[in-house]
């Protein structure tokens, strides 16, 4: 749908679906029964076609670019007067029912099969998206930093992306963009090391303008909230930078007060087993210390490790449904994806694509769960009042 000059959807990484079959049967399931309910709600006007934010593992991309599924695949898009201008391409495999945690980092940007499962995102959308909208894919932030990678070959794969993407916009008359997604312990994770890595990606790079033009960052309000990375400056040093704001995630991570032991009690209830869950504590001094994942803060925290005293809050990567605040004493940086909503009112212009994303749905605590296109609708919902 669509958010003033923007595109506006939701990610169906909710949704379990690895094969181009699943993924095919979800979108007619879950997919068709969210506009439905929007469009019965109200929040969908009734000729206003639905946008779809794809998520497609490698296994469903090339079964999709396989025979005629691609073309009854557009078909099915115009039937249910729905579209896709996104797709999510940073899950490579896997992501629901079993442990993900860094394992969704691979593989990472130094691998070929991750700059081909990217050119095959693109080439699906160069056959599905609308002549009226730019297609974008967001991807990891590179890679993992644990992983040692070579910073060389993320380099090279990027730049031969970068070139590639404008062959295809050049033939297709699209606008392809790609959007690096800055994560907390991703191979850059926050505004400052984000502006340091595109420095030296275009100092590598043969033409620093098709680096513009096609490499940007997918912004995620969640992840830039788990850094302290006041949203409206960080979006404000990008675009001083020249890189492209590719696509917003509006999203919610949990946070809490860790001198509160009702709270530290409260937040062992996300402590689950398939996604990673970094935490990041704000010291007195405001320095960062950070967690790879939620059982490690957890451990520190039960065998004296750290002082509570030592901090001024925590926030965990668990991404929290926007219009559902968790209960007291916990709370969400919900009002960092305001911050985020709020600079979009005043730049219109500079980034067309914005994104729900709460993928944590079947792993959240049972007094946050609701029917599923429930929760995706007061999340549209909960955007609209505010945008």
């Amino acid at each position: 749908m669509k958010l003033g000059k923007s595109h506006l959807a939701y990610c169906t990484n909710i949704h379990p679906a690895e094969t181009w079959a699943e993924t095919r049967a979800m979108l007619q399931s879950h997919v068709l029964s969210v506009r439905d309910l929007l469009r019965a709600q109200g929040t969908l006007p009734p000729e206003e076609p639905f946008a779809i934010g794809l998520r497609l593992s490698a296994m469903a991309a090339t079964e999709l670019l396989e025979g005629d599924h691609l073309a009854r695949f557009r078909n099915w898009l115009e039937e249910t007067h729905t579209y896709v201008f996104t797709i999510n391409g940073f899950p490579y495999g896997n992501f629901h029912g079993t442990r993900v945690k860094e394992q969704v980092f691979r593989p990472d940007w130094t691998d070929p099969a991750r700059l081909a499962y990217t050119k095959d995102l693109f080439r699906i959308l160069a056959a599905i998206a609308r002549p009226d909208t730019s297609a974008s894919v967001s991807t990891l932030p590179g890679s993992f930093k644990s992983f040692g990678a070579d910073e060389a070959l993320i380099h090279k794969h990027l730049i031969e992306l970068a070139g590639f993407l404008d062959d295809l916009s050049e033939s297709t008359g699209h606008d392809f963009h790609l959007g690096l997604e800055p994560e907390p312990l991703g191979y850059f994770e926050n505004t400052v090391e984000t502006i340091g890595f595109f420095h030296d990606l275009e100092a590598q790079a043969p033409s620093v303008d098709a680096i513009r033009r096609r490499i940007g960052v997918n912004f995620d309000a969640c992840h830039f909230a788990l850094e302290y990375d006041p949203p409206r400056k960080a979006l404000e040093l990008l675009e001083f930078f020249h890189i492209r704001i590719s696509k917003i995630h509006l999203s919610s991570a949990l946070a809490f007060d860790p001198n509160d032991a009702a709270a530290l009690a409260a937040i062992r209830a996300f402590n689950e087993p398939t996604y990673f869950h970094q935490v990041l504590l704000r010291q007195t001094d405001d320095e960062i210390c950070r967690f790879q994942d939620l059982p490690d803060f957890l451990q520190a925290v039960d065998t004296g490790r750290i002082r509570a005293a030592d901090f001024k809050e925590a926030r965990v990567h668990f991404h929290i449904p926007l219009d559902a605040e968790p209960a007291a004493p916990l709370r969400s940086t919900r009002a960092q994806t305001l911050e985020v909503l709020d600079w979009r009112r005043m730049h219109p212009d500079t980034c067309r694509h914005y994104e729900i994303e709460t993928y944590t749905w079947g792993v959240l605590p049972a007094a946050l769960q609701r029917p599923v296109a429930a929760q995706i609708a007061g999340e549209y919902q909960w955007v609209l009042a505010h945008a």
